[in-house]
């Protein structure tokens, strides 16, 4: 696999073939907060008719490494050290998952995010920590 870059380093989370594989679609990423929105599919479901728990914690975990690159102008990229999710409901319908920047430092950011239905219901919440990296060149 090759890295994503581009001159656009705002716009690299769409290029990202996973999240584009996903359709999931950044609503914004700035001063340490960030949204995303998905929207449920069958190709996303599990055995209860709900999205899946592993594309829940991957707009949980994704969420949070936005709202940490946007403190530095997306000048570099983050990388996850550590992720805990907890489910609370089934994850149907349109879901929106919102992160934040707690604390940071120069090398790691601790933040937390949640991920809610359309009704405003939890469906799941976590924490991780993440790991400042230079974003990949161009080759």
């Amino acid at each position: 696999m090759k890295p994503v870059t581009g001159a656009d380093r705002r716009h690299l989370f769409g290029q990202v073939p996973f999240m584009r594989l996903l359709d999931a679609r950044r609503e914004f990423s700035e001063g340490g907060r960030a949204r995303l929105v998905l929207d449920e599919r069958a190709e996303l479901g599990n055995v209860i008719g709900a999205v899946h728990g592993g594309v829940l914690v991957t707009l949980l975990d994704v969420v949070m490494a936005s709202a940490a690159v946007s403190l530095f102008d997306f000048e570099r990229t983050a990388v996850t050290l550590n992720l805990n999710t907890s489910f609370h409901a089934p994850g149907r319908g349109r879901l929106t998952a919102d992160g934040e920047v707690v604390q940071h430092d120069a090398n790691v950011a601790w933040c937390r995010a949640s991920v809610s239905d359309d009704a405003g219901h939890v469906v799941a919440r976590a924490q991780g920590s993440f790991r400042y990296l230079p974003l990949p060149q161009p080759a």
